[in-house]
């Protein structure tokens, strides 16, 4: 007596159908949000470098002014006549210098949360 094949009962077969389309249409969705995701990635990355081109400028712009200020500074020392203008310079120098780095580190500090509202936004 030959065996009859072994039938899949319609009820399997169409479940492992849904499962398949199911599996299919998540995997769909995850790849979906993987590519969004890496495309934020690449726009937060291309700000984030554009901003440490600028904030590299911005820091370089300022070392070359707090440098060309201790330059003056030092070329005046030289040239001062007695003790009382040598210290009027560097007071002056002091307080120059101060309001200088509190509004470099303003415009750094504004700089930086720039990037971090734009970053965290995309």
């Amino acid at each position: 007596m030959a065996d009859a094949p072994y039938q899949i009962p319609t009820e399997m077969r169409d479940f492992a159908e849904k499962s398949v389309e199911q599996a299919r249409k998540a995997f769909e969705g995850f790849m979906g949000a993987a590519h969004k995701a890496a495309g934020t990635v690449e726009g937060t990355a291309e700000t984030v470098q554009s901003s440490a081109k600028d904030l590299t400028s911005k820091a370089l712009a300022a070392t070359e002014s707090n440098i060309n200020a201790a330059f003056e500074l030092a070329r005046n020392l030289v040239r001062a006549k007695d003790i009382h203008e040598v210290l009027a310079l560097q007071s002056e120098y002091l307080k120059t210098q101060i309001a200088t780095v509190q509004a470099q580190a303003k415009e750094f500090g504004s700089l930086i949360q720039s990037v971090a509202t734009t970053t965290t936004k995309k």
